[in-house]
């Protein structure tokens, strides 16, 4: 299982990977392997185990796609039962997927504020000592807010923001048409369900039920509203 805890200071998140404790079957060792730590055994983030599981937290960059297993004893292999999505890896085998989204970082928020209330002030000061030079101002702000509000134009065809959709999930919605949030807006949960079904018994797990209302916002840009949404979610479910 994962657990994801978004850092403020930093666009990075701290992910708890959990394996239970009936899984590992006293093994003494198990580690967290994957795209993070080069697959290699040496590398690898120890596990601890605790009354019913086998834990370990990894700080990774937000913002990327992931691929993980769990590795027993440096011999038995095991995918999270609850990923984010599965990839066939070249030898065939699945692995396990955790997507992590891109995080504004509080600092620079933090940052943005106070230039903003500098603005403000500035502005104020100047209408009083000279109205030409206000307006300027404004037309200055106008222009940048224009800029920023071009520059927080989202891919619309990135399902994989939608939390719960990895990119071979990605893939499969668009092999049916559905290419777009808006596509996936308006699509239908038993829609969605039978195009996981009909992939096999990996992909049956999953469950769309929020996808929809994931895209509805993702489509309106609502970003806000759906991050507080994603953090009410685990694994794309409520």
């Amino acid at each position: 299982m994962l657990k994801k805890q978004y850092l403020k200071d930093k666009p990075a998140c701290k992910v708890t990977f959990s394996l239970p404790k009936e899984v590992v079957n006293g093994a003494k060792e198990v580690k967290v392997l994957g795209d993070f730590n080069n697959w290699s055994w040496e590398n690898g983030v120890n596990m601890k185990a605790s009354k019913t599981a086998y834990t370990a937290v990894v700080e990774l960059k937000a913002g990327s796609n992931y691929e993980f297993r769990y590795l027993i004893d440096n011999q038995k292999w095991e995918n999270d039962w609850e990923a984010d999505a599965y990839q066939i890896n070249p030898f065939g085998v699945e692995n396990s997927v955790i997507s992590l989204e891109a995080k504004a970082v509080a600092k620079k928020a933090t940052t943005a504020k106070k230039t903003a209330k500098a603005v403000t002030k500035t502005a104020s000061k100047a209408t009083t000592t000279k109205k030409v030079t206000a307006k300027k101002a404004t037309t200055k702000t106008t222009a940048k807010k224009t800029t920023a509000k071009k520059a927080a134009v989202v891919d619309q065809t990135d399902l994989k923001k939608i939390e719960g959709i990895g990119p071979k999930i990605a893939e499969m919605l668009n092999a049916k048409g559905i290419k777009t949030f808006a596509d996936l807006a308006k699509a239908k949960n038993t829609d969605l369900q039978a195009i996981l079904d009909a992939a096999g018994p990996r992909y049956k797990m999953h469950n769309p039920s929020t996808w929809s209302e994931q895209a509805k916002l993702a489509a309106k840009g609502n970003w806000d509203k759906l991050t507080k949404l994603q953090n009410e979610l685990k694994g794309g479910k409520r």
